[in-house]
């Protein structure tokens, strides 16, 4: 099957809304999505995965309860499975987060900031037509 290239300018730049994760492609039973994130989210986490969270613009902290993780541009980190954590960020920050398909963003916490997943592709890896 042949596939189409995505541009993660583009995908961000086609939506405002805050910690609402759009998929952007899949690999194998993993979900690729990128998200804008200000303010702070909830500590919460994912007993049966890990999460890498990789920053394309701006400053993400991820405060653990052991200490605060501090990325940059083109920075990553690995959450590991069942690590109670809350990202946060002083101004916009976009990142790509790499995850099992189905999990839930704010993990075992629950609340209003759960979002469900809004696609940006048709079908894997295909993306949809520009309007």
């Amino acid at each position: 099957m042949a596939t189409s290239k995505i541009s993660l300018d583009e995908a961000l730049a086609s939506f405002t809304d805050q910690w609402s994760p759009r998929l952007v492609g899949r690999l194998n039973d993993y979900e690729v999505k990128v998200v804008k994130v200000e303010g702070e989210f909830v500590w919460h986490k994912h007993d049966e995965t890990d999460e890498l969270f990789i920053v394309l613009d701006g400053e993400l902290t991820i405060d653990l309860r052991d200490g605060p993780v501090v990325l940059g541009p083109r920075e990553m980190y690995v959450v590991p499975r069942g690590i109670e954590h809350r990202p946060r960020a002083e101004r916009e920050t976009s990142i790509l987060l790499l995850e099992p398909a189905g999990v839930v963003n704010t993990g075992d916490a629950g609340g209003p900031l759960t979002a469900a997943v809004e696609s940006l592709i048709d079908s894997p890896g295909q993306t949809r037509p520009s309007a």
